[in-house]
């Protein structure tokens, strides 16, 4: 029985080291701006990001999509990087506007009716990285989502934009620290 003890007691410390050098590593990767675990890849030496608030200059819009996709886009980097959100000069530099908010129909049936409809939203992005300059990009993003036509736009446009933000948001996040 002492065996037994001994031994379990052997298997937890080598587990437990194990451990502790997996916790080291992990931490050692992530401070070295090198790799994070959500695939970004950030220069070494940027440790800041700055997010300006992105206007809507679309002839319409949702009044509320400028300030959804600006919280948006800070929430991904502040959840996503270990970068410091300030408020001007940061390390790596975003600023735009919205450049397009439309709806068209789209899947036109045999009674000439849209069966969907299509909201697509356009973001002009200017990125910069202070600390590599071959990084930096200006450049428009533009996402939708379909929707029924039997539904009014106002009881989906708050889900929709949502969503489309979203995936704006990820695909400038993409470009900038990802490198795709």
């Amino acid at each position: 029985m002492s065996n037994i003890k001994k031994n379990s007691g052997i298997l937890r410390s080598k587990l437990f080291s194990r451990l502790i050098l997996l916790m080291a590593f992990t931490a050692m990767m992530e401070s070295c701006g090198v790799y994070s675990f959500t695939g970004a890849s950030i220069t070494p030496g940027v440790k800041t990001v700055s997010i300006q608030y992105f206007p809507n200059r679309a002839s319409v819009a949702q009044p509320s999509l400028s300030q959804v996709f600006t919280d948006k886009l800070k929430e991904k980097f502040v959840s996503q990087t270990s970068l410091i959100q300030v408020n001007q000069s940061g390390d790596l530099r975003f600023e735009g506007y919205i450049s397009d908010y439309n709806v068209q129909p789209t899947a036109i049936q045999s009674t000439d009716v849209a069966a969907l409809n299509r909201l697509t939203i356009t973001v002009h992005v200017k990125f910069e990285n202070v600390k590599d300059e071959k990084q930096n990009f200006e450049t428009s993003f533009s996402r939708y989502a379909d929707f029924d036509s039997r539904k009014d736009l106002t009881s989906v446009e708050s889900s929709l934009m949502n969503d489309i933000s979203s995936q704006l948001v990820d695909d400038i996040f993409n470009k900038s620290v990802v490198n795709w």
